[in-house]
């Protein structure tokens, strides 16, 4: 007989006698304030993209800026920046898990335009470093401010498909960056600077809506709650820091997964996109348009993947989802690399990303359910950072390896020794395909959990509100049954 992990992959059938009701008829019930929320989550994560790919968008343009010959030299600011991203995930998830969602993502979005902004003042290389390394701080604490603002409110049975649509935010940003770099920036003699101006502001407009929209949920109960009570903020703090030392006792095997999880998903993410537009002007010849051109298709790959999977993942469960998805990704890796036309290399840039970001679709939902109790803005937020952290180099990788590995090309009718970003990228993302298959084939899913049942990490009783239904006790000895198995290989 096949083991635990392989036979429960699918997750037993929602039926309409367990409460489930159709999607179309779910989404009819969702307020207007609870579409804000959504709204508000997805538009602060497509400004971290917006962001984050202003780089990868203007590596050329920074070498000449800056006098670097090596494009590796550029891309030491991606790696700064998704370095520090760890720190602003701690910073801001436990200000989110302690005071609410709504102002500490207020805050970091505005942090984020402040860095931004600066990022396109600078003179000096040095000065640009020390700007993006801060930035990561801000950009760190975003992404799980900005899920769990967009999931906890939602009903469970549209939460599959909006962890798909919020995901993609990501690539939407990309894709508003892409734009900007391909109409905006040509047309100003700042250049790449009115790129970085341009994101900070979206920011700025991002920070406002949040502070429009109201508070979780969750949170204004447990306010009220608290008021009534007469508890004060020293009392609440405290027991925050005893139920985070709790959660870290409990679930540090949970904890240690997810990092690895997530690590091998975000050099999936920024191994195919971080270097992608400088591997199309290098390795095969494509000017600034061009190669911005294709960088849009495979983002509206990567948005149509994300929510079509998060769709499914509702049906299907999330890690059956996301296997799958990532196998699709891998099929289409030869096409992504092999062809040197514009036609087969964007249909390869559409399809990969289609995978890439169908899988990466689940994650916000797959980790909220995951959760402990209580720290669905600190677990998801840091682990997802830590991930990033350890795969900050995967820019750095590709950009050495193509310095060691060359090709030639037709240039002027002359052949030219160029960087192989091509096969180092292709070599790197099916290897992280088998790493991700096999971390989520033996990794816990607690599909359908009603996590908005649960309790915020400063009240007292909240962990006793942990299993709150059969459902989700069912779910929960399937997680530990997993890792048990795990402990008995290791």
């Amino acid at each position: 007989m096949a083991p635990y992990f392989i036979r429960n992959l699918i997750p037993r059938r929602e039926t309409r006698a367990e409460g489930r009701r159709p999607l179309l008829q779910v989404l009819r019930t969702i307020t207007w304030i609870q579409w804000a929320q959504f709204v508000s989550g997805w538009l602060a994560w497509t400004c971290d993209a917006l962001d984050f790919f202003s780089v990868s968008l203007s590596v050329t343009r920074l070498q000449k800026q800056f006098h670097k010959a090596e494009a590796s030299t550029i891309t030491q600011a991606i790696t700064l920046t998704l370095l520090f991203r760890s720190v602003g995930a701690v910073v801001f998830g436990i200000l989110s898990d302690r005071f609410g969602r709504k102002w500490p993502l207020v805050i970091n979005l505005l942090l984020c335009a402040v860095l931004e902004l600066g990022s396109g003042f600078v003179t000096t290389f040095r000065q640009f470093l020390a700007l993006r390394s801060l930035f990561g701080i801000a950009m760190g604490g975003v992404w799980g401010l900005a899920s769990s603002t967009a999931l906890e409110n939602l009903p469970v049975e549209a939460r599959g498909l909006a962890s798909g649509v919020l995901q993609q935010g990501y690539a939407f940003g990309y894709l508003i960056a892409a734009v900007i770099n391909l109409r905006l920036v040509p047309e100003t003699s700042s250049t790449w600077r009115t790129l970085f101006w341009t994101a900070s502001g979206i920011s700025v407009f991002a920070a406002f809506i949040r502070a429009l929209v109201p508070e979780s949920e969750v949170f204004l109960r447990a306010k009220a709650l608290e008021r009534e009570t007469g508890a004060t903020t020293e009392l609440k703090t405290r027991i925050f820091v005893r139920r985070a030392g709790e959660m870290l006792k409990k679930h540090w095997l949970l904890c240690v997964y997810a990092v690895l999880l997530m690590t091998g998903f975000n050099f999936f993410s920024h191994g195919s996109q971080d270097l992608y537009p400088t591997y199309l002007q290098v390795t095969k010849g494509f000017d600034n348009y061009h190669s911005t051109v294709a960088t849009i298709i495979g983002n509206c790959g990567a948005i149509t993947g994300g929510a079509f999977a998060g769709s499914l993942s509702q049906f299907i469960g999330r890690r059956l989802t996301m296997i799958l998805f990532v196998m699709l990704a891998g099929v289409f890796v030869p096409l992504w690399i092999l062809p040197n036309k514009f036609g087969g290399l964007s249909a390869g840039a559409f399809w990969l990303q289609f995978g890439v970001q169908g899988a990466w679709g689940v994650i916000p939902i797959h980790l909220a359910e995951m959760s402990p109790p209580g720290f669905r803005a600190t677990f998801p937020g840091v682990t997802y950072q830590l991930g990033n952290m350890i795969s900050s180099a995967s820019a750095q990788i590709e950009a050495t390896g193509g310095d060691h590995l060359k090709t030639t090309v037709i240039k002027a009718g002359k052949r030219v020794v160029v960087p192989d970003y091509a096969t180092v990228q292709g070599i790197l993302i099916g290897t992280v395909a088998a790493y991700i298959i096999f971390l989520v084939i033996i990794g816990p899913e607690n599909h359908g959990s009603h996590f908005e049942k649960q309790g915020v990490a400063f009240e007292e009783d909240s962990e006793n509100r942990t299993d709150y239904d059969q459902h989700a006790i069912d779910n929960e000895q399937m997680s530990d049954t997993r890792f048990e198995d795990i402990k008995e290989k290791i």
